[in-house]
C-alpha cells in the first residue's frame, strides 16, 4: 500500500530538487522527442485520449440539451486545467521506454501502484478544484454582463456574445479570467505530476518545484503554455477528434520537458 506522504516525501523530509535553466530549443527537443514515443507506441493514444473526443461530444450534447450554453466554451478550455491528470499514464510510458524497459500500454496503468500515488492524488484534487473555481468564476462573469438574462435561443446567444458591446466584455473579462487560470495551474503544475510519478517526494515539494521552475525559466515556461494551448485548440477540430492525437504527443513531451527542467538526483529506479 502507498504510504501517505503527502507533505513530505517517502523520507519524510521536505527536498527541494534542483531546478535547470532550459531554452527554446529545449522545448523543440521536447515535442520532439514526445512526437518520438508516440510515432513508436501509437497505440496509447487509443486507451487514455478517446475519452476526450467522447467527453468533448457528451459535453456539447449535456450543454445543449441543459440550455448551458454559457458555460460550453468554459467547459471546454477547462480540458487544459486538468489534462495533467490524463496524461499520468503518458508520462509512465515515456519513463519507461526512456530507461529501456517494456512500454506496453498496459504499462500506463501501473500508476496506481506507485508509492508518490497519495501525493498524485492531492494535487489531483487541486486541479479538480481551480476547474470547479473557473466553472464559478465563468458563470459569475456572464451573469453579471448579461444581467442574468436567460436564452432564448443559440442563435441569440451567438449574436448577443460576437455583435454587442456585452457580448465583446464578456470574450475579454471571460478571457483574461481564463488567462489567469491557466497561468496558475502552468506554475504549479509543469513538473508536478512526472516529478511525483519519477520520485516521491510529497505533493508540497512537487508543486515547489514546479513553481521554482517557473520562475527560473519565465520565458520557456510561458512559451511552453502557449504551445499547448495552441495545439489544444488545433486538437479540438473536428469535434475534439484530434486530441486523441494531440494529447499523446503533449503528454509524452511533458515527460522529456521535466527531465530538461529537473536535475536528476539518483540513478533511474527500476519499473
Amino acid at each position: 500500500m502507498a504510504a501517505f506522504h503527502v507533505m513530505a516525501g517517502a523520507s519524510g523530509e521536505f527536498t527541494r530538487p534542483e531546478v535547470r535553466k532550459i531554452g527554446v530549443a529545449d522545448l523543440i527537443d521536447s515535442l520532439r522527442s514526445g512526437l518520438d514515443d508516440f510515432r513508436e507506441k501509437p497505440s496509447h493514444y487509443v486507451f487514455l485520449c478517446l475519452m476526450y473526443p467522447i467527453a468533448g461530444i457528451f459535453l456539447v450534447m449535456w450543454s445543449d440539451g441543459a440550455n448551458l450554453l454559457p458555460l460550453l466554451y468554459p467547459l471546454m478550455s477547462g480540458f487544459a486545467l486538468v489534462g495533467p491528470i490524463a496524461a499520468i499514464g503518458l508520462y509512465e510510458i515515456s519513463r519507461r521506454r526512456e530507461q529501456g524497459f517494456d512500454s506496453s500500454w498496459h504499462h500506463a496503468l501501473e500508476v496506481r501502484h506507485s508509492p508518490a500515488l497519495p501525493s498524485i492524488i492531492a494535487v489531483g484534487l487541486m486541479l479538480f478544484a481551480l476547474f470547479i473555481a473557473w466553472l464559478i468564476v465563468a458563470q459569475r462573469i456572464y451573469t453579471m454582463t448579461f444581467d442574468g438574462a436567460g436564452l432564448t435561443s443559440i442563435s441569440t446567444f451567438l449574436s448577443d456574445v460576437l455583435t454587442t458591446p456585452r457580448g465583446l466584455s464578456l470574450m475579454l473579462w471571460g478571457n483574461l479570467a481564463g488567462f489567469i487560470f491557466a497561468i496558475i495551474v502552468l506554475a504549479t503544475t509543469v513538473v508536478a505530476f512526472p516529478l511525483l510519478l519519477d520520485r516521491d517526494v510529497g505533493a508540497v515539494a512537487a508543486v515547489d518545484a514546479s513553481i521554482r521552475a517557473t520562475l527560473t525559466n519565465p520565458g520557456p515556461v510561458a512559451l511552453w503554455g502557449l504551445i499547448v494551448a495552441a495545439l489544444l485548440v488545433v486538437g479540438t477540430i473536428p469535434i475534439f477528434a484530434g486530441l486523441a492525437v494531440v494529447m499523446p504527443i503533449l503528454g509524452h513531451s511533458t515527460w522529456h520537458l521535466y527531465r530538461k527542467l529537473i536535475a536528476p538526483a539518483y540513478p533511474n529506479r527500476t519499473p
